[in-house]
C-alpha cells in the first residue's frame, strides 16, 4: 500500500514535465508543450551548479560515509564485553532518530560565528573561523555531520550480516592461530561482502539525492556555489521563485532517470566483476 500510495499513482503526475501546468486546467487538460521544461531547464547555469554539487557531496558520502560504518561495524563485533558493547551501540545510534532541524541547530550553536567554538577560539587568543560560511570546508562539514548521525544506524545492517557467519568457523581460526586481524580479514569480510556489494549498488541508485534535509538546515546562500543540490535547487525554484510545476516536475524526472541508469550501470558492473547484484 505504501509503495502504491506514494510511489505508483504520483507517475501519473510525470506529464507535467511535458506540459505548461494551469490550476483551472489540471494536469490532464493543461497544454503539452513537449520538452520546453527540458530545454529551460539545462539552459539555467543554477541548475548544472546544483547538479555538480549534487554528484560531489554524494561521492564524498561513499567514498567517506559507506565505508565509516563498516568500519564501526567491524570494530564493535571486535568489542568482546556484551554490556560495552550495548552500550557503545546506544550511543552511536541515538543521534539517527534526532531530526535534522535539532541536529541543524545543535551544528550551529556549536560551528557558527558566534557558537560555542568559535566562542572558545576567541577567549584562547584565536581568530573566529567561519564554518558554516567557507566554501572551502562546507562540503566536509556536510559529511562529518552525516558520519555522526547516521553512522551508528547504518552499521546496524552490517552487525547483522556478522552475526550470521558460523561462530565455528571462528574457532576453527582460533585453533589454527590466527589473529583477530586474520580472523577479520579472512571470516568476518568475505561473510558480509554480499551486503556491502548490495548496499553499495543500492547507495549509486541514490546518487543524486544528496540528502535535502540536512543541506536544506544547514546551508546558507553564502555557500550556495558549493553546497545547493538538485533538491534544494528544485524547492527554490518552486517555492521561492513564481512557481513552475513543469520544469520543477522536469527536474525530478532527470533526476530518477539518472538514478535508475546509474543503478542498473553499477549492478551490471558488479556482476561482472563479483558475480554478486542486487537480485
Amino acid at each position: 500500500m505504501f509503495f502504491i500510495v506514494f510511489k505508483y499513482i504520483p507517475i501519473y503526475g510525470l506529464q507535467l514535465a511535458f506540459k505548461q501546468y494551469s490550476v483551472n486546467l489540471g494536469i490532464s487538460k493543461s497544454k503539452f508543450v513537449g520538452f520546453s521544461n527540458f530545454r529551460l531547464l539545462f539552459v539555467d547555469p543554477d541548475f548544472w551548479v546544483a547538479v555538480r554539487n549534487t554528484l560531489i557531496i554524494a561521492f564524498m558520502q561513499i567514498v567517506v560515509f559507506f565505508p565509516f560504518a563498516i568500519i564501526l561495524a567491524l570494530l564493535l563485533n571486535e568489542v568482546r564485553q556484551r554490556r560495552t558493547k550495548r552500550v557503545l551501540q546506544t550511543i552511536f545510534t541515538f543521534p539517527h532518530f534526532l531530526s535534522w532541524v535539532i541536529v541543524s541547530g545543535m551544528v550551529l550553536n556549536l560551528m557558527g560565528s558566534t557558537g560555542a567554538l568559535n566562542n572558545l577560539l576567541n577567549v584562547l587568543g584565536a581568530k573566529r573561523v567561519g564554518f558554516l560560511t567557507d566554501k572551502g570546508v562546507f562540503r566536509q562539514l556536510l559529511v562529518g555531520v552525516l558520519i555522526w548521525k547516521e553512522a551508528g544506524w547504518s552499521c546496524i545492517l552490517y552487525l547483522a550480516a556478522i552475526t550470521a557467519i558460523d561462530p565455528s568457523l571462528y574457532e576453527s581460526a582460533i585453533v589454527d592461530g590466527a589473529n583477530r586481524w586474520h580472523r577479520v580479514r579472512y571470516i568476518t569480510w568475505p561473510g558480509i561482502s554480499m551486503i556491502v556489494v548490495v548496499t553499495l549498488i543500492l547507495r549509486v541508485g541514490y546518487i543524486m539525492d544528496a540528502g535535502f534535509e540536512q543541506v536544506f538546515n544547514i546551508y546558507n546562500p553564502t555557500v550556495y556555489p558549493v553546497a545547493d543540490i538538485i533538491d534544494t535547487y528544485i524547492y527554490r525554484i518552486s517555492f521561492q521563485r513564481t512557481a513552475n510545476f513543469g520544469v520543477s516536475t522536469a527536474v525530478g524526472l532527470f533526476k530518477g532517470a539518472t538514478n535508475c541508469i546509474l543503478l542498473i550501470f553499477t549492478d551490471f558492473v558488479s556482476r561482472r566483476i563479483s558475480g554478486t547484484g542486487i537480485a
